[in-house]
């Protein structure tokens, strides 16, 4: 069974990529795990701090959690049209040490999803991934692309996903990702 750990970009408590996560759960093929990870807790990047105290406890944790996941799948929010801070710093602790970026991301099959209130539907932060994934040696699935815009109109007040056209959506792209995952570890 293959097990994909996701993390959303948002520290926010009520973050609509935190939802996207949680629905992407939900609707993942039969037999496929996904664990949610979580970025909260992790410091601003310092290479002094880790000179001096070696990697935090939450990093070395996620980090452990990725190795071994079969698969990462990365909801992204966007900001500016680019890439959300927390969520690149903690990509960059997860590479330290360099030695580790291999174990952490080598190879790893790799999908990114995004939702925002507006319309462009993270298509510019999804974009600036790329480079960071490839950097990292990770295995990017390009097979589909799942944006969403609108959010506020795409999640109740619970958090839940009650558009179904998106839930479809979600769901077809979770089954090509799974099998790509999966693909790639026979």
């Amino acid at each position: 069974m293959p097990n994909i750990i996701g993390l959303s970009g948002s520290l926010r408590r009520a973050s609509f990529n935190a939802m996207l996560l949680r629905a992407a759960s939900q609707v993942a093929p039969a037999g496929v795990a996904v664990e949610i990870g979580s970025i909260r807790g992790i410091p601003l990047y310092d290479g002094d701090v880790e000179a001096a105290e070696g990697i935090p406890n939450t990093v070395q944790e996620l980090k452990a959690k990725i190795a071994a996941a079969d698969g990462l799948l990365i909801v992204t929010p966007e900001y500016n049209n680019s890439i959300p801070g927390v969520l690149k710093n903690a990509i960059d602790w997860l590479s330290r040490p360099s030695e580790d970026i291999a174990k952490v991301f080598g190879g790893r099959p790799v999908a990114v999803i995004g939702t925002t209130p507006g319309q462009g539907g993270t298509a510019l932060a999804q974009t600036a991934w790329l480079p960071v994934l490839r950097t990292l040696g990770t295995a990017p699935w390009f097979g589909g692309r799942m944006m969403v815009s609108s959010a506020d109109d795409t999640f109740d007040g619970e958090g839940k996903m009650t558009d179904e056209k998106t839930k479809r959506r979600l769901a077809v792209f979770m089954e090509g990702f799974a099998a790509f995952v999966s693909e790639r570890h026979r």
